[in-house]
């Protein structure tokens, strides 16, 4: 019998399991010379087979076995119903495993306690369990929500002048100069919306800027609508009625541009007292100048302290340029066009006017809420076809708001109920684009409707339904430039 034949280099066997077989020999060949040709390994050969080790090991086993560990499921689940609020509005794994880390969990917890290689698969783990929930933003406040009592107060202020008509009449007859009246109230309301759009414009800048262009733009806008009246009038006591209004017309949108509209209220109680008492009790002369006499310098005095306290704020730093005085061009066209169009109802149905004049307080506070709804439908929608939907919505939600409630009032009036809701939801859609800075539009749209309904008028017998129908048109063709400027989500970001 032959003996054992190791197969393993010596010094190795601590590693290896020694099999020792019993090998026969085999005869020894001869060569040429007569030697064996194969020398025997060596005493004690044996057959040895070797135990995996970690390394072969690592080449075949799962991950979860290669570091001698285990995952516990149930630990990583009490992690992950702890975490849930955390890992919850992940958007990946890695923000989890930054959690992780941020939470002071060392490799070895992680390995021991939960089973995993590393912090990445455990972060993977319970990112997988952990449905995706994101929440929703911190309700911020609306920017653009109305103040109601502000915007309910200007459209009474905008009707109480019209107080001093009837209480001053006896005394200088307007109704045998009564353009020289027009004349001037229409220059003044279109100087008004160009001046006032400046000095929003400066306000950009400054405060005391806007201060000083109010200061200059004022009176001179009341001495032209003066000089313009005393053309019709003819040197009679009207001219004084066209010089008052205009002063006041000045003043009163010098307090309104600068939010004093609890002062403009004040200066008016004077006339307020003396209209209320006409139906029980005869004023007399005095009182009939002396009241509005004293609500116009009320309201002038008012005007000038306000202009006094903007024009001692400190100057804007470094050499800020104004708007553009063409800018304000369009503006001032519109309120040209505004005045002709409700000149036109008021000849005919002059209880109408007065009810358009109070309708524009709730008018701007539906100028508003459009752009507070506008806001909520582009937060609300996906894709601009989705926005373009919700915000037609929105514009037919506040032109019904506005409209729908003229159509009683016209009627308690004795108005037509077709024209003073077209007429009103053309100067909304106007007063809508201004702004949004969209001045031309709505400036030439409605000149050209004033520009026809004034011709038709004069030249021949009076059409009822000229003025509906041009205001309709000039309606019409505002809300479709609504619809093609404003729906879109870029006016609105």
């Amino acid at each position: 019998m032959s003996g054992p034949m190791d197969l393993e280099p010596r010094g190795r066997q601590d590693d290896t399991l020694m099999l020792r077989l019993a090998v026969p020999k085999r005869p020894a060949r001869t060569g040429g010379t007569g030697g064996p040709s194969r020398a025997r390994a060596g005493d004690g050969e044996t057959l040895a087979l070797r135990l995996p080790d970690p390394v072969t090991l690592g080449l075949r086993l799962p991950g979860d076995l290669r570091d001698g560990s285990h995952r516990d499921e149930a630990a990583v689940d009490r992690l992950a119903a702890e975490m849930a609020d955390r890992v919850g509005p992940a958007v990946h794994p890695y923000e989890v495993a930054a959690l992780l880390e941020a939470d002071g969990l060392s490799a070895d917890t992680i390995r021991q306690r939960y089973g995993h290689p590393d912090i990445f698969s455990l972060a993977a783990a319970l990112y997988e369990r952990v449905p995706r929930v994101f929440a929703e933003p911190d309700p911020v406040p609306d920017p653009w929500k109305p103040d109601t009592l502000r915007c309910l107060l200007r459209g009474v202020l905008f009707a109480l002048p019209a107080l001093a008509y009837p209480l001053t009449a006896p005394l200088w007859h307007p109704g045998e100069h009564a353009a020289a009246l027009v004349v001037a109230g229409i220059l003044s309301w279109a100087w008004g919306q160009a001046l006032g759009h400046r000095a929003y414009a400066w306000m950009a800048v400054g405060r005391r800027e806007a201060g000083r262009s109010l200061l200059r733009g004022a009176p001179l806008g009341a001495l032209l609508a003066t000089a313009a009246a005393a053309v019709p009038a003819q040197g009679s006591p009207v001219t004084w009625g066209a010089a008052a209004q205009s002063l006041y017309l000045a003043a009163a949108g010098v307090l309104l541009v600068l939010g004093k509209e609890f002062l403009l209220l004040a200066a008016l109680s004077p006339v307020v007292a003396g209209a209320a008492v006409l139906p029980w009790w005869e004023p007399g002369p005095l009182l009939r100048a002396g009241l509005p006499a004293l609500a116009l310098a009320a309201t002038v005095a008012v005007a000038g302290r306000s202009l006094h306290a903007h024009l001692a704020l400190p100057a804007a730093a470094g050499d800020a340029a104004g708007p553009p005085p063409l800018r304000s061009l369009p503006y001032g066209l519109f309120g040209l066009a505004a005045g002709v169009l409700v000149l036109l109802e008021g000849v005919r149905e002059p209880y109408a006017v007065i009810v358009l004049t109070v309708s524009m307080g709730p008018a701007e506070w539906l100028l508003y809420r459009y752009r507070s709804l506008s806001g909520a439908a582009l937060a609300a929608s996906a894709t601009p076809r989705a926005f373009l939907l919700r915000s037609s919505g929105v514009l037919a939600l506040c032109l019904l708001a506005y409209t729908v409630p003229l159509v009683p009032a016209a009627l308690l009036t004795g108005a037509a109920p077709a024209t003073l809701p077209l007429l009103a939801a053309a100067l909304w859609t106007a007063l809508l684009l201004q702004a949004f800075g969209a001045a031309w539009p709505p400036a030439l749209i409605c000149l050209a409707a004033a520009g026809t309904a004034g011709a038709v008028t004069l030249a021949g017998p009076p059409q009822p339904s000229v003025l509906a129908v041009c205001s309709g048109a000039a309606a019409l063709c505002l809300t479709g430039c609504v619809l093609w400027l404003l729906g879109r989500p870029a006016p609105h970001a």
